[in-house]
């Protein structure tokens, strides 16, 4: 598969990690965790991998003591709505959606990484992992039990997110992966991180995935695996249906003004419903003790916040370095790449400056480019 190492992803990565997508080995890819392009990338790979093994005993515990498949079925239902929502992200040339997605992202290379470089196994982790973290505060709350499986997908949302956001808006800073700021679909951003993830990825996708597992494998019964698959399947769905709101002022042309606000009211919606429950159920004090959520749930913050604090000022040295050059590579990949009519307004104003520079000039072409799209540099480092 030739045509899946695109001149646009090949410069982000490049910016990003100094590795190629170009003779990547197309099933999986194994690094030595020393040659990563920074220490935080093998620190989070551990922990998420560690976190997802974690909730599959859990989940088979629960299932094995309590006769409850519910935990399994998010496990597996999350990894296949994964599968069936990153790869055309990681593809849109081969599914043919090059002029509608585009680039949107670039990971990092870690120590194990799949399908020519796309997906780092900490990925696959990540889905079954914070969401089994959301659901079992929220299960732990009694919110099923006493509000229903609505309401109480609605607060495994909520919880997910503010999981969720910890590690994506610290992710782009850290250099765990780039958003590319020239495609207008990254457009409105919350500081590091475009609006779509914030809501989409971190908020709706949650609430959709355990309304889907709780109504179509509930407590039990035959052909779990089969209903469990349909969940995961279904989720793409559900999501394309409940993002329709903003899905009608993006295209080409997005409006980000009246995304954001949408956005905004979507989320501040969900919020409305679920902390007054969840304060509401811990002050009734019906929190049954999880081993699960009290080991994660911390190590998960700790880890961050040490990451955090241990880079920053690591990170504002790289941002500082690499930001102007970062948009330079992807706008000139981008304008050169066959048939990209869907990035041509976002680029009108920089195509002029994409050209082949020597290395004496690319310095003062960066910081050009770095005064005239503070915002996307913001976007792809945080700033």
């Amino acid at each position: 598969m030739a045509q899946q190492c695109t001149a646009a992803f090949d410069a982000i990565a490049r910016a990003l990690g100094g590795f190629t997508c170009q003779h990547a080995p197309a099933v999986i890819h194994l690094r030595n965790p020393s040659n990563l392009s920074n220490w935080t990338l093998p620190v989070l790979e551990l922990m998420m991998v560690t976190g997802a093994v974690l909730a599959l005993i859990h989940a088979i515990r629960r299932l094995r003591r309590d006769s409850d498949p519910t935990n399994l079925a998010i496990w597996f239902a999350t990894v296949v709505y994964l599968f069936i929502i990153e790869i055309p992200l990681y593809f849109p040339n081969v599914f043919g959606i090059q002029d509608q997605l585009g680039v949107v992202f670039a990971h990092n290379v870690f120590t194990v990484e799949f399908l020519f470089d796309r997906l780092p196994l900490y990925v696959v982790a990540l889905y079954p992992a914070v969401v089994s973290l959301a659901l079992e505060i929220v299960r732990s709350l009694g919110v099923f039990r006493d509000r229903g499986i609505v309401v109480g997908a609605i607060c495994v949302g909520f919880v997910h997110h503010c999981f969720y956001e910890v590690f994506d808006q610290l992710g782009p800073q850290l250099r765990w992966w780039a958003w590319n700021g020239a495609n207008p679909i990254n457009h409105p951003m919350l500081a590091s991180v475009p609006m779509t993830s914030v809501f989409i990825f971190a908020t709706l996708g949650p609430i959709v995935v355990t309304a889907l597992v709780l109504r179509l494998v509930g407590t039990g019964g035959s052909r779990l695996v089969w209903r469990t698959v349909l969940a995961g399947a279904l989720v793409p769905i559900g999501i394309a249906v409940l993002s329709i709101p903003t899905s009608l002022f993006g295209g080409g042309h997005p409006h980000t003004g009246v995304q954001a606000v949408i956005f905004s009211v979507e989320l501040a919606v969900i919020a409305a419903i679920a902390v007054p429950i969840l304060v509401r159920q811990w002050r009734q004090g019906s929190v049954s003790p999880n081993a699960f959520v009290g080991f994660f749930g911390t190590t998960y913050l700790v880890v961050l916040a040490a990451l955090w604090i241990a880079s920053h000022g690591g990170r504002r040295h790289w941002s500082k370095k690499s930001g102007g050059a970062y948009i330079h590579t992807a706008c000139c990949a981008e304008s050169s790449e066959p048939g990209s009519s869907f990035y041509a307004t976002a680029q009108s104003s920089l195509r002029s400056r994409c050209k082949i520079v020597s290395m004496s000039s690319r310095k003062k072409l960066s910081q050009q480019l770095s005064t005239a799209w503070t915002p996307a540099i913001r976007g792809s480092t945080g700033f």
